[in-house]
């Protein structure tokens, strides 16, 4: 089969190419200023680009053409079609899909598939997950939005089928997880679970065509504020996944969110287990760093591994309870975890100089930035941070979100903003933070106010779900040249 992708650099929709050239497919593709380094991975795949969706690609003549969130029916100012390839397809009757839709009726059938859904730490979750089946050989087939780091991949089929893992098997007389006998175990998908919208022409979240057998509700609160109205539209979208799961399947749910207890309230057909909470099935006992884990109450295995903050404590206890569902015992997925290496822009040092430390973060949500910034407090204690941020994510630039900014920078000891693109005013939402705050219009500015409060033994953590103008780089260099100048 040949497919072209609208939209092919976007994370979610890469994967899917990659999964697609994978299974041997021929694979095509077309964005609007490929760029790496999605472009570079896709290349490296043997994959063509095209620049623009331009109507020309009509000559191709894929079998499917499979079309990314990015694509609308929208319309430049003088009339004319933003994305004229696909007035085309609409205008000729030519077959088109989604890429949840294709990934689901192409790759996801006949597997075990473990989707992880949740507002935050739905890469780290789906990645923790992935790896702990792994290095129980169970040889996972997976789909992060981001890069894990003990894969250097985002995606991969995996085995189709595979043998029981030792100690896994079901009681005589019951129903495996999987559905069917237990000779004919299928293999494991594991997915992360996007509850945005699929595509222009289907408003249902992603995660609905994935159908899975173990369901993570990782947490829920409001996001999305460009799709969504309310927390309640969210939960009724969480509510549909619940749904798909079937009976013999497990849903593995956060036991300290209240969403999720009314998303489960409306009704549940399959196990649930849960976690986090001190009357859950999975707690944890014991510093994030290095905690035990216990199973309703009885200590059943012991994390020691390299990352901090309660979020990802949870996280790990959630990637430890789906990995159940499919046979691999906690004291095995704790072990896994053990040498767990977290994804690219997670927490990712990116270089030291001139005695700061700069990090790398994806966070954009106000509470995945207090997450952020409270976990590296508890792990360097009274050393100076400075929280860098750019509001990027369609929510912040909508503002709906701004009035919690103080609080989530709480545990820096300064922030600095980028307010380019902002139709809001950060300078007035950052005001009661009076000194401790500033706001930069361009990238250049922020570096010259953090180059100016920086000292030796800061951390610097520059947050963003976007590139944030290299910020990274051009930190670190201006570092080391303030220091050999000194």
């Amino acid at each position: 089969m040949h497919i072209h992708i609208l939209g092919i650099c976007g994370t979610f929709m890469g994967g899917v190419a990659a999964l697609a050239r994978e299974a041997g497919h021929k694979v095509t593709g077309c964005d609007a200023g490929v760029y790496p380094p999605m472009s570079d991975q896709l290349r490296a795949l043997g994959i063509d680009l095209i620049e623009g969706f331009g109507a020309d690609q009509l000559a191709l003549k894929p079998d499917a053409w499979v079309v990314g969130n990015v694509v609308s029916r929208a319309r430049l100012p003088d009339g004319t079609p933003r994305y004229p390839l696909m007035e085309a397809i609409l205008d000729q009757g030519l077959p088109y899909t989604s890429g949840p839709q294709w990934l689901a009726e192409h790759v996801l059938r006949g597997r075990h598939v473990l989707a992880v859904a949740g507002t935050h730490g739905k890469t780290t979750t789906t990645s923790m997950l992935a790896w702990i089946l792994e290095h129980a050989g169970l040889q996972p087939g997976f789909l992060v939005g981001g890069v894990p780091m003990n894969f250097q991949a985002s995606a991969r089929i995996g085995a189709p089928t595979l043998p029981a893992v030792r100690g896994s098997l079901p009681p005589e007389g019951a129903v495996p997880p999987w559905g069917g006998p237990a000779a004919e175990r299928p293999g494991v998908f594991v997915i992360e679970a996007d509850e945005y919208d699929t595509a222009f022409f289907d408003k249902r979240s992603k995660f609905v065509h994935y159908r899975p057998r173990t369901a993570v509700l990782n947490n829920l609160e409001f996001d999305h504020a460009d799709i969504f109205d309310d927390l309640a539209a969210i939960e009724r979208q969480f509510h549909h996944l619940v749904r798909t799961v079937p009976a013999s399947g497990r849903v593995v749910s956060n036991g300290l969110e209240e969403s999720l207890a009314r998303v489960l309230h409306t009704g549940c057909w399959s196990e649930v287990r849960s976690f986090g909470a001190t009357d859950s099935d999975f707690t944890a006992e014991g510093e994030p760093h290095c905690f035990a884990v216990l199973e309703r109450g009885r200590r059943v295995a012991e994390v020691a591994w390299e990352l901090t903050g309660v979020h990802n404590q949870l996280n790990a206890l959630a990637a430890i309870a789906a990995a159940d569902h499919v046979g691999v015992r906690p004291e095995v997925a704790a072990a896994a975890l053990g040498s767990f290496r977290n994804v690219k822009r997670r927490m990712e040092v990116r270089g030291t100089a001139g005695g700061v430390t700069v990090y790398d973060d994806f966070a954009h949500h106000p509470t995945a930035i207090r997450t952020t910034l409270d976990g590296l407090r508890r792990k360097i204690g009274g050393a100076r941070i400075l929280a860098a941020f750019e509001p990027r994510s369609n929510t912040m630039k909508l503002g709906t979100m701004k009035a919690q900014l103080p609080w989530s920078l709480e545990p820096a000891d300064l922030s600095f903003c980028h307010a380019g693109g902002l139709g809001w005013d950060p300078r007035e939402a950052l005001q009661p933070m009076g000194t401790r705050a500033q706001v930069a219009d361009t990238v250049d500015e922020l570096l010259a106010q953090l180059r100016q409060a920086a000292r030796p033994g800061d951390h610097i953590v520059c947050m963003s779900n976007g590139a944030f103008g290299g910020v990274h780089d051009k930190l670190l260099q201006a570092l080391g040249s303030a220091a050999a100048g000194r």
